[in-house]
């Protein structure tokens, strides 16, 4: 859970273009997938700055999760994973569940990572077959 905190005043000069737009989502949508989150899921977006807000609600929608932005502590125990930075990380107490934008880790996952549309095998993997 975490204590609410007042987002960044962010101005940015930083501009998208569509297709940049969709593959730094795909990248982020894949993070969001191999962490488990699945479609149905809420996924809080915390204590980012403008432009990885847009392109964290675009990646959690590419997986069929919803985007749910943290108003208060009820979003925070109400979401089932969570997209921050490290200072709204320092707000939590249930550090697991949070991928934090600019970690270390996550920054060369994110940058190393695929930019390919997702495809249907990694939106909806396959069940274990029984046995």
């Amino acid at each position: 859970m975490c204590k609410p905190v007042e987002s960044p005043a962010t101005t940015t000069d930083a501009e998208l273009t569509q297709a940049e737009l969709d593959s730094w989502s795909n990248r982020l949508a894949r993070m969001l997938l191999r962490r488990g989150v699945r479609p149905g899921d809420h996924v809080a977006i915390v204590h980012t700055p403008q432009l990885e807000s847009i392109v964290a609600r675009l990646a959690i929608t590419k997986t069929g999760a919803t985007p749910a932005p943290y108003t208060t502590e009820t979003t925070a125990s109400r979401a089932d994973f969570g997209i921050t930075t490290k200072a709204g990380l320092e707000h939590c107490t249930d550090a697991g569940r949070w991928l934090v934008l600019d970690d270390r880790s996550t920054l060369v996952q994110y940058l190393t990572g695929s930019d390919a549309p997702l495809t249907a095998a990694e939106l909806h993997p396959a069940l274990p077959a029984a046995a």
